[in-house]
């Protein structure tokens, strides 16, 4: 969850306090953020821009998860206006008052994770949340807040107007699950979960239904549907893991399941482990990956020295000397992700075992 960092930006000497109050909130949640100031606010903790905001926003908008601004609301909503790309794209966007009373989602509310990360941090400073989208006000959970919970795809997000439109005006929805998948219990809120066979199958239970979400591996096209749908299709999620020699089932369990807490993913959600083949004969990594129902693929050194990635934590002198590669768990996690992979949980290490999640297409 914001693996690709949260941008925390101030332009007065208040909004600095703040703005480090913010960071401080968000390092005891273990999501790292950096913050941004002119030269002339910089102190210990802060960055400077370097730039105007404008130009600091172009350049940084595409680049990270999130975009805290503490700053009048207006200020950052022009800033930001001019690379808008739509809600699937679009990083979260706050706004702060810079001395730190209200704490506002403005763009990206439910698959940027706006809404999430604006609770985060009214709670962390003791600020109040500021949340308009409807299905939040209400307490109802959307078809993209759902997807970002369970890490789907949408495939056609031109439908969410409809379907969400009907879960706001209280329609009957249903959810329905084809095939293997899987989600856990709690996931769906106001859904009915119903359990499909195939796309046909899945046709057919809908039509009973005002609206809905279909979760699948298979090609389904949204024009056979009679009524509103939305198609979610699974993202690949693995588990990547490295440990020493003496480490049990026992402990590789414990990281994992810590690791999957942490990242808030779910062991339905989970695709497969992965790890370097010199663990091949590890008996406790072959006994975890069985108490879990989970492949367990063995990555060559090779393939883990040659794969390069943008997402990379810095290299391990001491495991580089050991085995030949600077860091085994976000790599392996990476390359069994399949296409556009991306981590969700940057390397954490715990009884002498590293755990990373990646997901991919």
């Amino acid at each position: 969850m914001y693996s690709n960092g949260i941008a925390v930006i101030a332009i007065t000497r208040r909004g600095v306090e703040t703005a480090l109050r913010i960071k401080t909130a968000l390092a005891s949640l273990k999501m790292p953020c950096t913050v941004y100031a002119p030269e002339k606010h910089a102190q210990s903790g802060v960055v400077p821009m370097g730039k105007k905001l404008d130009a600091f926003i172009r350049d940084t908008y595409s680049t990270v998860d999130a975009i805290v601004a503490v700053m009048a609301a207006g200020i950052i909503i022009r800033a930001v206006a001019p690379h808008l790309q739509g809600k699937l794209a679009d990083p979260a966007v706050l706004a702060v008052d810079a001395s730190g009373r209200f704490v506002i989602s403005l763009l990206a509310g439910h698959y940027g994770g706006a809404n999430q990360l604006t609770r985060l941090i009214a709670e962390g400073i003791g600020a109040t949340p500021v949340i308009t989208t409807e299905s939040d006000v209400i307490g109802k959970q959307s078809v993209d807040a759902l997807a970002r919970a369970l890490h789907l795809t949408i495939v056609n997000p031109e439908s969410l107007v409809a379907v969400n439109a009907a879960l706001v005006d209280g329609k009957r929805l249903a959810l329905v699950l084809v095939g293997g998948v899987k989600i856990p219990d709690s996931a769906a809120k106001c859904y009915a979960v119903e359990k499909a066979t195939s796309a046909e199958h899945a046709l057919e239970i809908v039509s009973n239904y005002d609206a809905g979400a279909v979760i699948t591996k298979e090609s389904v096209s949204p024009q056979e549907f009679a009524k509103p749908v939305t198609i979610l299709k699974p993202k690949t999620i693995t588990v990547g893991l490295g440990a020493r020699k003496n480490v049990t089932a026992d402990q590789i369990l414990e990281t994992v399941n810590a690791a999957l807490k942490r990242a808030n993913v779910s062991l339905e959600r989970v695709d497969r482990l992965a790890t370097v083949d010199i663990k091949k004969d590890s008996s406790a990594m072959i006994e975890a990956a069985e108490k879990l129902g989970l492949t367990l693929d063995f990555v060559s050194v090779d393939a883990l020295r040659a794969f390069t990635h943008g997402g990379l934590s810095p290299d391990s002198k001491l495991v580089e000397a050991k085995i030949g590669v600077g860091g085994v768990c976000e790599r392996a996690a990476l390359i069994t992700a399949g296409e556009k992979p991306r981590l969700i949980l940057k390397k954490m290490k715990m009884n002498g075992v590293t755990v990373a999640l990646a997901e991919g297409e």
